[in-house]
């Protein structure tokens, strides 16, 4: 067991948003207004950005999109902001060689997230994870864990025998509980950057451990997510509380149904036309949509 009382560096910044894709009306991506969407999200406060993740409907974009859309965004913010690429697979193989293309292409680290489907156990889990840091040996990664998506969850001590591949520096830890973000700092040490994967849990996570956030939320309300942590940082406790109680009825609307359907919802409403998400997910049903109306409304007035 190794002691964890240090605090974890911050590889990717405070707030990571983990961007949505836009499509056009004929369905195809649109790589301009991702773009346009990428530099309003670091305008708004977002350290990082992720390209092609469980929002940005990976699994329904073929591996030339999401170079492409990579391509894109890092053109478009330059050195303002870290830009990560989701490289995972439920293929060991595939893992590997989108984890290459996106370091060739200039990406500042990967999410690789839990094979899915496949339910391998933890020493085919390390041996894959193994695999793809190896294969990209200078780009950072993210472990991802969201056994709701995946079912099958890594476990903090096969996390700990990764902890041997320097460029394996940090978690998103979507299990939804804070006992994950201790259990992992107790068996892997400072070393590992432990981002909240859940909006909802930002605040605890922050308490017991975590650096930051990879956010679904930061789409509308970046300033409020970094606001809330910087309070939290900053000693200011009561401040982050009353910041978090008033972000979790966004919180909760935006994951009523399966992400990313609610966020792209959200941006339409705020004059971002990204789209409805591709089949299978469908589009946010009027009812949820005008309760989410009211949301964002009450949102802007605070």
């Amino acid at each position: 067991m190794t002691n964890a009382t240090t605090l974890s560096p911050t590889p990717f910044g405070r707030v990571v948003t983990a961007m949505v894709t836009p499509f056009d009306a004929s369905g195809a991506v649109d790589f301009v207004l991702a773009g346009r969407l990428a530099r309003h999200l670091v305008d708004q406060g977002s350290d990082g950005l992720l390209v092609c993740g469980t929002t940005g409907e990976s699994p329904a974009l073929s591996w030339q999109e999401q170079l492409q859309l990579l391509q894109v965004v890092r053109e478009s913010v330059g050195s303002n902001a870290q830009v990560l690429a989701g490289t995972g697979s439920n293929s060991t193989a595939e893992a590997v060689d989108a984890t290459r293309e996106a370091a060739a292409a200039g990406a500042d680290g990967a999410l690789v997230v839990v094979p899915y489907y496949n339910k391998p156990p933890q020493d085919g889990l390390e041996a894959h994870f193994r695999s793809v840091a190896e294969a990209a040996p200078d780009l950072p990664l993210m472990i991802y864990n969201i056994p709701g998506r995946t079912g099958c969850a890594i476990q903090p001590q096969t996390v700990a025998r990764l902890m041997d591949c320097p460029n394996v520096v940090s978690f998103k830890a979507a299990s939804g509980t804070t006992e994950e973000v201790t259990a992992l700092r107790l068996a892997c040490g400072p070393r590992l950057a432990i981002y909240s994967g859940d909006d909802g849990l930002t605040l605890p996570m922050l308490a017991v451990g975590a650096v930051g956030v990879v956010s679904v939320a930061s789409h509308v309300a970046g300033p409020e997510i970094r606001s809330m942590i910087e309070a939290y940082l900053s000693g200011d406790g009561a401040t982050a509380l009353a910041q978090h109680e008033a972000l979790i009825p966004l919180f909760q609307a935006l994951f009523a149904t399966t992400n990313p359907i609610p966020v792209k919802a959200a941006l339409e409403l705020n004059g971002w036309p990204v789209g409805p998400p591709r089949l299978p997910l469908s589009p946010l049903p009027e009812a949820m949509r005008s309760s989410l109306a009211i949301t964002l409304n009450a949102l802007r007035q605070t």
